[in-house]
């Protein structure tokens, strides 16, 4: 069986390979329409690996279709941890006990010093107080959808081996923005993490191991020696394998701590509020509803759009439970819809679209299977396809368009249809114009319609995006970078008003239509921008570029996410200050809208 490798710890395995054809296993994987053959090929892949981990030092899966790991355009230094493994492997001597390690070829870890302070530990680590526990480091920025989509892993390895293992992570950040370790903090409530994290806005500790892309995971023994890394998402079992092997090796040595680490995470530190990091919101004057998605309490609110409390949606707790609204549950969910008395749900962490019948009071599940697509599908029925972080949705005469940000597409689904497909986007990580099946996307996250076009902000290479439903139906960039070269307009971001091409945008989250303006919630930047359809001119409508509470006088939100329109009222999911901020759009006055009787679930 041929494997590619590399005499550099760094490339010791970059992708299995069948012996007849020289195809990456990972993309036959992705292709394969048989679930027998996929598994077949899976365990295949996995002899490979865990083959070769046992005689080389370090371990590598190529990032699995559609988790593309992104590239980080920074030199590494003269000596990364990674390159230090060929002249160790000729001095290093083995004992008895070391012939018999699953991973014998080791050397001493990296330090963790270079950061710029801890976060959810009281002080920070050094590998004396990690000394014989199993250590996983997660080098991510909490940008990235493939950085989210490891999370639920770390969680599942780190309740299964409570006492033996500890994760680290490393944030080392792509975006300005992400550097701030207030952001960072914000970020780890938000997911929900509880492991200590590093704020690595230099990229020091990135730079010592060798790191190349997010996310990475790198193994460090009880002895505190570096095993190996894996990169992309998707690698639970094989890191739950290794970690099994770390543990079983160790605990017969007798190099093994299994008594627990305690913590001090930043989650107690946040007092509770009515609203917890709110993504989306959706105003309907002919109504006078207003629907927000309370998404890290897991519900949907239903207000007024003065903000009388009428109603909430789900229990509160994590789950995918269809039934009443007390007895409904979601995960984390984002983007909404309302058409008729309908409200469509983008239940993002639960990977399902979810369908709120509003007459009635009853929630179930419209698509999805509740379980994360890990290939880039081309659609099919609706309770049969696995879906990808759906994150917004936009009604067009009775079509939904669906922002898929894990798979970087957009899909739709004719309502009333049996079945959801792609509609537009190749599924590589770009800006790339061009028609609906070979342009490229990065992480659509918001989406808005007026009576020609549907428009939509791909917040991994901040811009502003537009497709028309006019024959031929194409994807154009309206604002910000596109067709840049080796995938360079991923990392233009910045703050700059100016006139389509010329604009620069970091991160943007929400956008919404209104009367020949699109209005955008430039998350990172901390701003409301708004472009004129008509010139293509951007320009700042509120927000001051940094991080703030104030609505007197000079406006301030922090990472807004969600955005729309009613009787002139913009309102404003003001994400991290946990409030829906209502701006009138003809003086720019801002306020808090109060719910009252809304209680923490």
């Amino acid at each position: 069986m041929k494997v590619e490798t590399s005499s550099e710890f760094s490339l010791p395995i970059t992708c299995a390979k069948l012996p007849s054809e020289g195809t990456c296993l990972d993309e036959r994987i992705a292709k394969m329409n048989s679930p027998r053959l996929r598994t077949a090929l899976i365990t295949v892949r996995l002899v490979v690996i865990f083959t070769l981990a046992i005689t080389l030092t370090g371990f590598e899966s190529s990032a699995e279709e559609p988790g593309k790991s992104k590239p980080k355009q920074q030199a590494a230094p003269k000596k990364t941890a990674s390159e230090k493994t060929a002249s160790q492997k000729k001095s290093v001597e083995k004992s008895p006990s070391e012939s018999a390690s699953p991973f014998p070829q080791r050397f001493d870890a990296p330090s963790l010093d270079g950061g710029h302070g801890w976060l959810n530990t009281k002080k920070p680590l050094n590998w004396k107080d990690l000394r014989g526990k199993v250590v996983l480091i997660d080098f991510w920025t909490y940008c990235c959808i493939n950085c989210m989509h490891v999370l639920p892993d770390l969680d599942f390895l780190e309740k299964k081996y409570a006492n033996q293992l500890v994760v680290i992570g490393v944030h080392s950040a792509k975006f300005e923005n992400e550097k701030d370790t207030e952001a960072i903090r914000s970020a780890i409530v938000r997911y929900e993490i509880k492991h200590p994290v590093i704020n690595d806005s230099e990229m020091t500790v990135w730079r010592k191991y060798g790191v190349r892309s997010w996310p990475t995971l790198v193994v460090v023994d009880p002895e505190g020696k570096y095993i190996g890394y894996l990169s992309g998402e998707g690698n639970r079992e094989r890191l739950d394998l290794i970690v099994a092997k770390l543990i079983d090796y160790h605990r017969k040595k007798g190099t093994l701590n299994e008594e627990p680490i305690p913590f001090d995470l930043e989650a107690f530190k946040l007092a509770p509020t009515p609203l917890r990091f709110p993504g989306k919101v959706l105003a309907d004057a002919k109504s006078n509803r207003l629907f927000i998605s309370d998404s890290n309490h897991n519900r949907i609110v239903i207000t007024t759009l003065q903000g009388k409390l009428i109603d909430t949606i789900g229990n509160g707790k994590i789950g995918a439970v269809d039934g009443d609204y007390k007895t409904a549950s979601f995960d984390h969910p984002q983007g909404m819809e309302l058409v008729g008395e309908t409200l469509y749900v983008a239940d993002t962490e639960n990977h399902l679209l979810r369908l709120i019948d509003l007459k009635n009071k009853t929630v179930k599940t419209l698509a999805g299977t509740g379980k994360q697509a890990r290939t880039r599908g081309k659609g099919g029925e609706l309770l049969k396809t696995a879906l990808n972080s759906p994150w917004a949705i936009s009604n067009f005469q009775g079509t939904l368009y669906i922002a898929m940000a894990g798979p970087h597409q957009l899909w739709k689904h004719k309502i009333g249809s049996p079945t959801i497909e792609v509609f537009a986007g190749s599924g590589r990580e770009d800006i790339v114009d061009g028609s609906l099946a070979s342009s490229a996307l990065a992480q659509p996250s918001g989406m808005t319609t007026d009576s020609q076009s549907l428009y939509f902000v791909d917040s991994e290479g901040s811009a502003v995006r537009q497709i028309d439903f006019g024959p031929p139906a194409k994807v154009t960039t309206i604002a910000g970078p596109r067709n840049l070269p080796n995938g360079r307009a991923l990392f233009e971001f910045a703050d700059i008003d100016g006139k389509g091409e010329t604009a620069r945008f970091q991160h943007p989250l929400g956008i919404v239509q209104h009367n020949g303006q699109l209005y955008v919630a430039d998350s990172y930047n901390h701003k409301i921008r708004m472009i004129d359809l008509k010139t293509g001119e951007v320009s700042t409508f509120l927000g001051t570029g940094k991080a703030g509470k104030n609505l007197k006088g000079t406006v301030q939100f922090s990472e807004p996410a969600g955005l729309s329109i009613a009787d002139d009222q913009l309102y404003i999911a003001d994400t991290n200050n946990h409030r829906i901020v209502v701006v009138n759009l003809k003086d720019k006055s801002a306020r808090e809208l109060k719910i009252e009787g809304l209680k923490t679930p």
